[in-house]
């Protein structure tokens, strides 16, 4: 008798709990098994301060009966039996859903390919313990820089088992593996804080632990002695890639489907129309090979396929999953992510086209404004497009980086920031949402 791998199992009892579902009354469901394990640690001053390890695959059964929904989760060992029937009953109690029920069977996948998105070395809680401390030894040695927030290295996986009862069945499994140091750097009133980190599906693309340290070090000491800056308007900001990926984060997240369903999204009447300056073009890709977001399906078991989601500024189509897909009257483009309770629209890897110009070159040709490396707060508002931030980073002065700045308020409106972007041609594709260095121009700047 052949011996059945992890997944294997897995998939085997999510069609059990398929085919009880399917006696017990339902008339369609899928069931989903996720997967974590991780172990991870974190030091402080040489001191191990905490080592944390888990694992487990939760499983979770979806019903449908009609058009009435019912989803239950359990852990490894429950009874298949009454999990079912469970499901069932909450399924034929709830009211009904208009867009509910599995992926369109035509789209569903048959076939995908090997994304090389695992790697089974497992460092282990030791040489996790060392690398943090070497981080962090390393970010102490960097002159100015007098305390340390701490470093942490972490190591895991998470993996993903589908089946549905119009016969998909498919498993993945990602490994992740992830450094971080923070230190600080002044005295007294004068402390700033920086941080550098890593974070890769294949442990040796990580960035050097004493790399990391080093960076993390001198950014700290860049800071100190930060100045305040006047109040002012149409000041032209560049967002550190750090940064910028959050902006372009937003942008993600506004034309996503379920938000053009709730109508809480500025651009829920924008598709087909510009949306973001024409040197803006945004791709999603879920096929990188070793992507951080990669996945050979979604969460549906739809297809996964690269899309142009902005092409030169125009917004080409929506983030769906096939129940938001049905209430927008229109189909799935295999961007489901799957929870506990369905299936939502959530974007893969993000990839911005790259500009013509070095970050440096931008920063010239700016010649006064602000370089931004920090962002606090949560202002952005996405169904008005209203945004406001506190900053820190740097003064732009003669087209270079004059001074530390902190304690300012950058404001603006997405919709205008969205339009007014320089892209830099500084790509790192080992994020998930990879952004270059953008400046945008006319912000407002809150200062004393």
């Amino acid at each position: 008798m052949a011996v059945l791998t992890p997944s294997e199992a897995l998939l085997e009892k999510a069609g059990k709990l398929i085919d009880r579902a399917i006696a017990a009354g339902a008339d369609q469901a899928d069931a989903v098994v996720v997967r974590h394990r991780s172990t991870s640690v974190s030091v402080r001053n040489g001191q191990v301060e905490n080592t944390n390890s888990a694992e487990a695959d939760d499983f979770s059964l979806r019903v449908f009966v009609g058009q009435r929904v019912g989803s239950v989760s359990a852990g490894e060992g429950a009874d298949e039996d009454a999990l079912a029937a469970r499901a069932v009953a909450m399924a034929r109690v709830s009211p009904e859903d208009p867009y509910a029920g599995l992926a369109d069977k035509e789209y569903l996948a048959t076939d995908w390919p090997d994304l090389d998105l695992f790697d089974a070395t497992e460092p282990g809680a030791d040489a996790l313990t060392e690398t943090a401390r070497e981080m962090e030894e390393v970010a102490l040695g960097v002159e100015g820089v007098s305390a340390s927030v701490g470093a942490g290295a972490s190591s895991g996986m998470a993996g993903l088992v589908l089946a549905t009862s119009h016969g998909f069945a498919g498993a993945y499994q990602r490994s992740g593996f992830s450094r971080s140091v923070a230190v600080i750097a002044g005295e007294g009133t004068r402390m700033e804080r920086d941080y550098d980190f890593d974070s890769r599906v294949f442990y040796d693309d990580l960035d050097p632990a004493a790399q990391l340290g080093r960076m993390a070090g001198e950014r700290a000491a860049r800071r100190v002695n930060p100045r305040r800056l006047s109040t002012a308007s149409d000041i032209t900001v560049v967002f550190d890639p750090r940064v910028a990926r959050g902006l372009i984060g937003h942008l993600v997240g506004a034309i996503n489907g379920a938000a053009v369903a709730r109508k809480s999204t500025f651009l829920r009447d924008s598709l087909g129309k510009s949306v973001a300056t024409p040197a803006l073009t945004l791709r999603d890709d879920p096929r990188v090979r070793r992507g951080s977001a990669s996945r050979p399906f979604d969460g549906e078991g739809v297809a996964a396929a690269p899309l142009t989601m902005i092409e030169d500024g125009i917004l080409q189509q929506w983030y769906l999953a096939s129940p938001t897909a049905r209430e927008l009257g229109l189909t799935t483009n295999g961007r489901a992510s799957r929870g506990a309770g369905g299936a939502t629209p959530s974007p893969t890897n993000v990839r911005i086209a790259p500009g013509e110009v070095t970050p440096e070159e931008m920063i010239r040709s700016v010649g006064t404004g602000l370089y931004v490396t920090e962002l606090i707060g949560q202002g952005v508002n996405l169904l008005t497009g209203e945004y406001s931030r506190g900053a820190s980073g740097f003064w732009i002065e003669d087209g270079e980086i004059a001074y530390p700045v902190s304690e300012v308020t950058i404001a603006s409106n997405l919709r205008h920031m969205f339009a007014h972007m320089i892209l830099a041609d500084d790509i790192d594709p080992k994020y998930a949402i990879a952004a270059p260095t953008i400046a945008v121009e006319g912000m407002t700047l809150a200062g004393d």
